[in-house]
């Protein structure tokens, strides 16, 4: 009986080289650059994508990573990420989308339904909006 795979993209601090990267690192078999449409909210030493009306009217779109992980990694990033199932009482909810420029590629991404009181970030990549504040 073969593992089961899942598709998910990554946009924040589980990015090499973030805060959280290590939680699915074992359990990545595989990693492309990628697009989804959305925006990020900066929620401090984190981001969270918005895939809202807004965004949508906008086209915006959030650059990031699919990683190809195992179940146990899946699992391991609904912990991180608080996601306990569909119709529970998430902190990110687990949605399914598709690649913005690569047709046929799809998964899953983390996301919340609305800012929450942070900031909208002005642009699509989280890695470099964090470099700078930083340095501030």
């Amino acid at each position: 009986m073969s593992e089961r795979l899942f598709a998910v993209f990554i946009y924040g601090s589980l990015l090499p080289g973030h805060s959280n990267h290590h939680v699915a690192a074992a359990f990545i078999q595989g990693a492309k650059p990628g697009i989804v449409h959305g925006r990020l909210v900066d929620c401090g030493s984190y981001p969270a994508l918005l895939r809202d009306v807004e965004a949508k009217a906008s086209s915006a779109c959030v650059r990031g990573l699919w990683v190809v992980v195992n179940e146990q990694g899946l699992k391991q990033m609904d912990e991180l990420e608080q996601f306990h199932g569909i119709d529970e009482d998430n902190d990110y909810d687990r949605v399914w989308v598709e690649d913005a420029q690569s047709a046929g590629l799809q998964g899953w991404v983390y996301v919340w339904d609305a800012p929450r009181g942070c900031p909208f970030i002005a642009e699509d990549y989280w890695p470099d909006f964090f470099a700078r504040k930083r340095e501030c």
